[in-house]
């Protein structure tokens, strides 16, 4: 087996849940959702983990996952590595002068940028509060083993009307896939699950497929993308966050724009499993009951080591 990273977005303000749900006690033995994606992605083949944290909760990150998780291996025996990279306001161009009004980091894009120095092979980039399945980072694994080093990339897809929750709006990337390639993806901010079952964008007010393929910020890239992030990144500090102090560089959009400019190819994979995740706090007692019947089925062992 090859060498694989997985890096793990665990920066989120939880704005909408109301606290540091990537901290949150949500399994039977009071397991933290990210520690079953660590667990999942160990099983696959990857051997490191990189949590993209905030300064302040990174002896909690350590505690509940890194020394929860430490005796963690690969099929093939290799021991699991974990490192810590912060996202903070210090993590940009020297040419960017912060605005006194900012109150939060530049997002996904700079989440993974943050990354770069503990990077030097294949990864794949989630989100801390996402179940993806089992079967994902299998599926994953196998396909950044095949990729080439430049102008490719590869994302797990979900159905829209199984990603969306019933207690407000959630932000997703709304693809467009043709021939088993991303054609284009657009992060749309506000989707909204209707008492009727329809689902519609609020800003547009445009409704919205349900068996339409979304990005749940499940992505595979090789190392090569760090240029590609650099140079992103640094045009939206220049265009969009000198107008707007709360301005995010989102990777969809950042993988939208490659896509258009020609400079990136992304295959769309699928996986057997369902996707869950805890978007507001009423979310919550549905995923620890689904993870309470994953472990009761035997798909996780009683405590996650």
């Amino acid at each position: 087996m090859q060498h694989a990273t997985l890096v793990v977005m665990a920066a989120g303000m939880g704005s909408r849940y109301g606290g540091n749900k990537q901290v949150d006690g949500v399994g039977p033995h009071g397991e933290i959702l990210m520690n079953y994606g660590i667990y999942d992605a160990a099983r696959a083949g990857f051997d490191k983990v990189v949590f993209v944290i905030k300064p302040e909760i990174r002896d909690l990150i350590h505690r509940l996952a890194g020394d929860a998780l430490e005796t963690l291996h690969t099929p093939d025996g290799r021991k699991v590595e974990f490192c810590y990279a912060e996202q903070t306001f210090d993590s940009v161009p020297d040419f960017y002068h912060i605005p006194k009004e900012r109150t939060k980091p530049f997002g996904t894009t700079q989440a993974v940028l943050c990354t770069r120095e503990f990077i030097h092979e294949p990864f794949c980039v989630i989100n801390a509060d996402d179940y993806y399945g089992a079967d994902a980072y299998r599926t994953i694994y196998e396909e950044l083993q095949r990729l080439p080093e430049r102008g490719a990339a590869t994302m797990v897809g979900y159905l829209l009307k199984n990603t969306v929750t019933k207690y407000g709006t959630v932000s997703r990337g709304v693809c467009r896939a043709q021939d088993g390639y991303l054609a284009d993806i657009h992060e749309t901010l506000k989707i909204r699950l209707r008492e009727d079952g329809t689902i519609f964008d609020e800003d547009s007010g445009a409704l919205l497929e349900p068996d339409t393929v979304v990005s749940m910020n499940f992505w595979g890239f090789m190392p090569s993308i760090f240029d590609e992030l650099a140079r992103y990144f640094e045009t939206f500090l220049r265009r969009d966050a000198r107008e707007n102090v709360k301005a995010e560089c989102l990777l969809p959009n950042m993988v939208g724009a490659l896509l258009r400019e020609g400079r990136l190819s992304v295959s769309v994979l699928q996986s057997k499993d369902r996707w869950f995740g805890m978007t507001y706090h009423e979310d919550r007692a549905r995923v620890a009951s689904e993870l309470q019947t994953l472990h009761e089925a035997g798909v996780y062992p009683e405590k996650l080591r």
